[in-house]
């Protein structure tokens, strides 16, 4: 089979149980098998339902799925337009090498050009050092000088609760409302 043979397509509400398959597959991959707590409506929800949080793309061989591509837009102040966030790209371990990967980024790159985007943007866990030879050859650069930050669940309700100031003051550089030390 030629990687010509391979068609990359929009998920659609009738894909989300693959979705969610491929989710857990790369979860296994990424050596956290237990951590996925999707389900199927949720993804039904956040992917197709009236306010989107991402889109995904499907790659099929003979229709069977071989991979997927999980994305969303973000904004760059600095150059006043969207970005394209590449969430989660998973070829499936058997299929690797044969192109898939790099046909998902190069359908990505189409999306984010045809949409005006300023850039594509990912990140990938330092172990995974095929991933980052892959994505260097593509011409990516890491960012050395940026740190990822995360809130979960919790740190989000514990911040978005933070409403009593006697309770929870702000740092002392912050100072009262507006002001700046």
């Amino acid at each position: 089979m030629k990687i010509s043979d391979l068609v990359i397509r929009p998920g659609t509400v009738a894909d989300v149980p693959v979705i969610l398959e491929l989710i857990r597959e790369l979860a296994t991959y990424e050596r956290a098998p237990n951590a996925v707590r999707a389900t199927e409506e949720q993804l039904v929800d956040v992917l197709f339902g009236p306010r989107p949080a991402a889109e995904v793309v499907l790659a099929l061989k003979e229709e069977m799925p071989v991979g997927f591509a999980v994305f969303f837009h973000n904004f760059s102040t600095w150059l006043g337009q969207p970005g394209l966030y590449l969430e989660d790209l998973f070829v499936r371990p058997e299929q690797r090498g044969k192109g898939y990967g790099w046909a998902l980024l190069v359908h990505l790159a189409k999306i984010a050009r045809d949409r005006g985007c300023g850039r594509m943007e990912w990140a990938v866990l330092d172990w995974n050092e095929p991933a980052i030879q892959f994505y260097r050859r593509l011409g990516a650069a890491p960012l050395e000088e940026w740190t990822v930050f995360r809130l979960t669940r919790d740190g989000i309700a514990e911040l978005a609760g933070n409403d009593d100031e006697q309770k929870h003051p702000p740092p002392p550089c912050f100072g009262a409302a507006g002001e700046h030390d």
